[in-house]
């Protein structure tokens, strides 16, 4: 999987664009969005608010996934504990 070296996204292989530099740097974007940003208007990535805002987003999905795992693991032991009580 490659990530995006504009705004850090992850997407699959066959999608977005592999851009090879002269000096034979690899870059990978995920869409005409990043590419144009990044290249054509050469904006700064930690200033433009819609990759902040992909960051938070990706940080508030990563902390919900650990939270519905601990709760998974605990309901688990739980029902573990009850049949182990039951015998």
């Amino acid at each position: 999987m490659q990530k995006c070296s504009f705004c850090g996204k992850i997407y699959e292989f066959p999608r977005g664009l592999t851009y090879v530099t002269t000096d034979g740097k690899i870059i990978y974007f995920c869409s005409s969005k990043c590419r144009k940003n990044a290249l054509k208007l050469h904006r700064d990535k930690l200033k433009v608010n819609w990759v902040k805002k992909a960051e938070w987003n990706a940080a508030e999905v990563a902390a919900k996934s650990a939270a519905s795992r601990e709760y998974e693991a605990k309901k688990t032991a739980e029902a573990v504990a009850i049949k182990e009580a039951g015998k």
